[in-house]
């Protein structure tokens, strides 16, 4: 009977251990170095950018802020700011720019909420899928560039960001441009999304007239006509080609190649590397340029 009162307590205590184990789970934590890491990899993404300033703040998963980096030129209100967008996007585990596109569609009422920011520019910092602190930018050249500088550090420790629904999401948001912002970019030609945080860029064109053989060594275009026509060649041998800049090779003409007339409706791809050319064009000839790189 002893030992079986002895057996019957041990599986007791057992149960109790094991219950006690069932209400403690893994937590990560990000260290000051985790942090630094972070703030690096944003500095060093704004450098690369040419983003002129900006302030990286990082905070824990409880909103305490851990580092600060104050970029020269940027402007004094700024520390104050990131910190508040990283605060903000690690206690909502989402990126601030949710709550500001929430507010300009009319929940005004958000604003009242107490230590908030919802201004673009603050992500979750993730790690196997647990959110362990934010990150915040403030002071770059735009909201945008703010949350890319934003998201390059948050990648720097190999999570991705968080996304409106809790999921992950890929480093560039949805970019969104109303027709009359279509229409002005195509009147004078411009460049629609610029390849800032994304390996492609668009652009709305314009050409009134002939242009230079081209030559792209990394880029491929993926063209859409939208009005008038041209005459288009590719492959070939450029002429008299020149380095105009890194990866970009122009010349007078091409030699040789396929000729193709392209018209409203037509789309083609040209892979980087192959000489391409708009010989002749009938005025004005307007069309999107998609640009992977």
């Amino acid at each position: 009977m002893r030992r079986a009162g002895r057996l019957f307590a041990a599986l007791g205590c057992m149960l109790i251990a094991g219950a006690s184990w069932a209400q403690v789970a893994e937590k990560k934590v990000l260290t000051l170095e985790g942090a630094r890491k972070v703030i690096a990899a944003a500095e060093t993404y704004a450098k690369e950018k040419g983003a002129p300033g900006g302030v990286i703040a990082v905070v824990d998963d409880g909103g305490n802020l851990m580092a600060l980096e104050r970029l020269d030129g940027t402007f004094a209100a700024g520390a104050n700011i990131s910190i508040g967008k990283a605060r903000t996007a690690v206690i909502f585990k989402r990126p601030t720019k949710f709550f500001e596109d929430v507010i300009k569609n009319g929940r005004t009422a958000m604003t009242a909420l107490p230590d908030f920011t919802p201004l673009q520019g603050g992500v979750p910092i993730l790690v196997d899928g647990q959110v362990v602190g934010g990150v915040g930018v403030s002071g770059a050249a735009s909201a945008q560039q703010d949350e890319d500088l934003a998201m390059a550090g948050a990648a720097a420790l190999g999570g991705p960001t968080v996304s409106m629904t809790g999921g992950s999401m890929p480093a560039a948001p949805v970019a969104y441009f109303p027709k009359d912002q279509v229409a002005g970019a195509f009147a004078k030609g411009a460049v629609l999304l610029d390849g800032t945080g994304r390996n492609y860029m668009i652009h709305a064109s314009r050409r009134e007239k002939a242009g230079s053989a081209e030559v792209h060594a990394k880029d491929t275009d993926v063209i859409y006509v939208t009005g008038g026509s041209a005459t288009f060649v590719t492959g070939g041998s450029v002429m008299d080609g020149k380095t105009t800049e890194p990866d970009e090779i122009r010349g007078i003409s091409i030699e040789g190649g396929e000729t193709r007339m392209l018209v409203k409706g037509d789309v083609i791809t040209v892979p980087n590397g192959t000489p391409h050319w708009f010989r002749d064009v009938e005025a004005p000839f307007t069309y999107y340029v998609v640009k992977v790189r």
